[in-house]
């Protein structure tokens, strides 16, 4: 939280009591990712009086603002920057509204804006007239557009705002951000009174805004927060000295805690994934459970051939089951007794999914404690060398932490086989280039859609029903998606090819073949 918009509101008046009155001596950096600027209040004969030192660290990974009691300058490789400030006097310092940025207005009317983004952290010169001057990593290009104005944002976080989004703090409070939100929505847990809510969501305020800061360490990492969690290693109530000891702590961090964070880090989340498949696995299993069986259906069809029309599109008819009547739905062109049999094949597909859900929780539950028990050797482990060893042997890399196929594509698993639709015309791109060339491709021929993959399972063909399954798939994700019915290409996904130089999504196709559905979503 050291650059969470509450630190910084604490931040804020603290440096402006340092800082105005006081001259822009210089600003310079001697790395690529470092700024250091100096305040005083004279400079006489090269020796500055109460000077003021800003250090601000700007790398990828890490971004922080550091106060030093002193900082030599190299005689070498440094380049000065903001040389238009030299000179000019500090009017003022302040937190930018509801945002995570610090404005340092001189009287020239010029201002030096410190936007504290993370890995988006800039420092921006803007003019008098309000246009953006220089930037201190021109890499961020949008920074340009950026004014004072838009940097403060005015939010009602007035009770009448907080009973209007239903008792919801996120919208009032966008600034608090992922540490604070799990926190507040942990107190908040159970909680419906709104009264209540927002008595809670005030004390919580009155509680990052109290002048108390803890450096601790979260997942083994350093943290300076507003709150007590993790294990505190230093309680402060000056936020200069607070995050001077959090820089400290930060980048003493050793290369075995730092790695060790990182795998930790990144086998919770898998963890987190897991959880989150099997929950969802689970549901399915109870909806399919808890569903008219598709077989009923049949039984209640054949019990009552004699009663239904020919080409009804749907019969209400007696389910002798729950002793009460049942609409079922019916196809028009075909006899009452192909229906029924369309509803026994399908009874039967019931069948296999469910054994495959049940196959996949057993398995995804095996993989849940396998990563478990990585987890706790892991936070055992004492050498760097042990814990990349471990890492290796295991397979347990970043390399191999790249987003799970369920973020990249839309997921179906049907009768054991996995069926993965494309988001847009980029991920279309993408399904389709890390496609096995013996998996099934499919596409709405002639009209803009999803690509839809099914991958293959070695030494099996595709059944009928799941190849009929994913052109439904890929008819409902397409513009014809409101067709009585749909033409979708079927193919193996060597015959596919994506030729430099055309748009997304956009392929040629070798060999194909063509099946007819009806769309049918998820």
């Amino acid at each position: 939280m050291h650059q969470n918009y509450h630190f910084l509101k604490q931040l804020a008046p603290r440096l402006h009591s340092e800082l105005a009155g006081k001259r822009f001596v210089e600003a310079f950096s001697q790395q690529k990712d470092e700024l250091i600027i100096v305040f005083a209040e004279e400079d006489h004969d090269e020796e500055l009086i109460k000077p003021f030192f800003i250090k601000a660290t700007l790398t990828n990974s890490f971004s922080c603002l550091s106060f030093p009691e002193r900082f030599d300058r190299a005689r070498r490789n440094s380049v000065n920057l903001f040389n238009d400030f030299e000179g000019d006097m500090v009017g003022f310092l302040k937190v930018c509204d509801n945002e995570r940025a610090l404005q340092v207005r001189f009287e020239s009317g010029r201002d030096l804006i410190f936007k504290l983004f993370g890995n988006r952290s800039n420092f921006i010169a803007v003019n008098a007239e309000g246009e953006v001057t220089q930037l201190f990593n021109n890499k961020l290009a949008t920074d340009r557009n950026l004014t004072v104005a838009s940097l403060n944002r005015g939010i009602d976080q007035s009770w009448e705002a907080f009973v209007a989004n239903n008792g919801r703090f996120e919208p009032l409070f966008p600034t608090f951000g992922k540490v604070a939100n799990k926190y507040l929505s942990g107190k908040l847990e159970g909680r419906e009174d709104l009264a209540e809510r927002w008595a809670i969501v005030q004390e919580v305020l009155r509680e990052f805004e109290s002048s108390v800061f803890y450096i601790t360490r979260i997942e083994n990492i350093p943290a300076l927060t507003l709150f007590e969690t993790g294990e505190v290693a230093q309680v402060l109530h000056d936020p200069i000295e607070a995050l001077n000891a959090f820089y400290l702590a930060y980048i003493r961090l050793s290369g075995l805690d730092k790695e060790k964070a990182d795998i930790v880090r990144l086998l919770k989340k898998r963890i987190q994934q897991t959880d989150n498949y099997l929950e969802n696995t689970f549901q399915k299993l109870v909806d399919l459970e808890n569903a008219t069986k598709n077989d009923e259906l049949a039984n209640i069809i054949m019990a009552n051939l004699h009663i239904i029309p020919e080409r009804a599109e749907k019969a209400e008819l007696y389910d002798f089951y729950r002793d009460q009547l049942i609409t079922i739905k019916l196809k028009k062109d075909l006899s009452a007794q192909r229906n029924a049999e369309g509803y026994y094949r399908k009874a039967k597909n019931e069948k296999i999914e469910i054994d495959r859900l049940n196959d996949s929780l057993a398995a995804r539950e095996a993989d849940r404690k396998q990563l478990q028990d990585h987890l706790e050797h892991i936070e055992s482990i004492e050498l760097l060398r042990d814990l990349r060893a471990y890492i290796k042997t295991h397979k347990l890399e970043q390399g191999n932490a790249g987003p799970a196929i369920d973020e990249l594509f839309k997921r179906l698993d049907f009768m054991g086989y996995t069926i993965l639709i494309s988001r847009n015309a980029k991920n279309s791109d993408l399904l389709t280039k890390q496609a096995h060339k013996e998996d099934l491709w499919l596409h709405a021929k002639d009209v803009t859609g999803s690509h839809v993959v099914v991958k293959n399972q070695p030494g099996r063909k595709f059944p009928a029903p799941v190849i009929e399954r994913a052109a439904e798939l890929a008819a409902f994700y397409s513009k014809r998606k409101n067709d009585s019915l749909c033409p979708v290409i079927v193919t193996p996904k060597k015959f596919v090819r994506k030729p430099k130089g055309l748009p997304d999504g956009l392929v040629l196709i070798d060999k194909e073949d063509i099946v007819m559905v009806v769309a049918k979503g998820e």
